[in-house]
């Protein structure tokens, strides 16, 4: 999932109206809310950027780069970038961008390779969405990164980004050559939807005896939010806490399970996918799974789902490290002026070149 604030000049607010946090935030929300996520809340607000939930799935597809997220960057045709397609297993052609590591830095391989999975609720998102990101853990842990934009809902079925996924996985091992990689040498990671595909794909290895380094998940929903009919469905007490906060609320998480899952289909689509899919906190074996560094946010819906998931590894007798970011919301890592995000991004290259012995 994603709970991003979205631009347009179309909607919400007029620009320069007053806007108080007590307009926005709820007290006991905007007590945890780290003041200067607070502050930027109220900035894109009185600029006139309208509410997550004010935007319909035909209005994003008829213009997405009206919707573009403002750490969207497009950068094809940059040094060390290329761009590919990944066949998945029905025959459909999966585009992916290739982040190779700067050679005079790291040598010439064969390298790490680490595939990365954006968030956007199954929904949203291209890319472009991480492509910041990924060059980050480019250039700072010197890992080949693979970006795949798996296929989104509501145009094809949910489940078919997982296929996706684990089609781009299982072409990276056989690439080795051509991308100048180690096949026993990766990785696997995302934020919020891409954080579940990969716990997703980290149970699928593990039962075709693929080895990974690592799984990096990232504030990912690991039960079944998508399928409630209210946030009151939910058994954790974060999703209640900031289930009307400003970012990722109940009804931004609602709109992304319409598309999903939609009600006249949903029977249907679950009898499809495994039940785990869905929601992973459900795998029935949690043993033999690779190293995982879960990341939460402490004013994220998702924090104890996510967290939930994690002591499901500890159990299973797995490596599991956990780390809560105080005072951050759902999206806080791709806020470039937000000092946990670049705690996020060191703490992501600190994995990888521990997960990928890079020295």
């Amino acid at each position: 999932m994603s709970g991003e604030t979205e631009t347009t000049k179309s909607a919400g607010l007029q620009p320069n109206t007053e806007v108080k946090a007590e307009d926005i935030f709820e007290p006991h929300v905007l007590e945890k809310y780290d003041p200067d996520v607070v502050a930027y809340v109220l900035k894109t607000r009185a600029a006139g950027v309208p509410a997550q939930n004010e935007f319909r799935i035909e209005e994003i597809r008829a213009d997405p780069d009206k919707f573009a997220l403002p750490w969207s960057k497009d950068v094809t045709g940059w040094e060390r970038v290329t761009d590919a397609e990944v066949t998945s297993q029905d025959g459909f052609k999966i585009p992916i961008k290739i982040y190779h590591p700067d050679p005079t830095q790291f040598g010439e391989g064969p390298y790490g390779a680490h595939l990365n999975f954006h968030g956007g609720g199954f929904v949203l998102g291209d890319l472009n969405t991480e492509s910041q990101l990924c060059l980050n853990m480019r250039d700072g842990a010197g890992v080949v990164v693979i970006d795949v934009n798996y296929r989104h809902c509501p145009e094809a079925a949910w489940g078919k980004g997982i296929e996706d996924a684990r089609a781009a996985l299982m072409w990276a091992r056989e690439s080795g050559s051509l991308l100048k990689i180690n096949p026993e040498s990766i990785s696997i990671g995302g934020i919020s939807a891409g954080a579940h595909i990969s716990l997703v794909l980290q149970h699928m290895a593990r039962d075709e005896g693929i080895p990974l380094k690592i799984c990096l998940a990232s504030v990912p929903p690991s039960a079944d939010a998508l399928l409630y009919e209210s946030y009151t469905d939910s058994p954790f007490a974060s999703f209640h806490t900031f289930s009307h906060g400003p970012v990722l609320p109940w009804a931004r998480i609602k709109f992304f399970g319409e598309q999903c899952f939609p009600k006249n289909k949903v029977g249907d689509m679950r009898a499809n996918v495994p039940e785990w899919w869905i929601a992973p906190l459900k795998s029935k074996n949690w043993t033999g799974l690779c190293d995982t560094f879960i990341r939460t946010g402490e004013c994220d819906p998702l924090r104890d789902e996510g967290e939930a998931y994690g002591l499901k590894l500890v159990e299973g007798g797995n490596k599991v490290v956990m780390k809560r970011y105080l005072g951050s919301p759902h999206t806080f890592m791709y806020f470039d002026w937000f000092k946990k995000k670049h705690e996020y991004d060191l703490d992501t290259i600190g994995a990888l070149k521990q997960a990928h012995r890079i020295h």
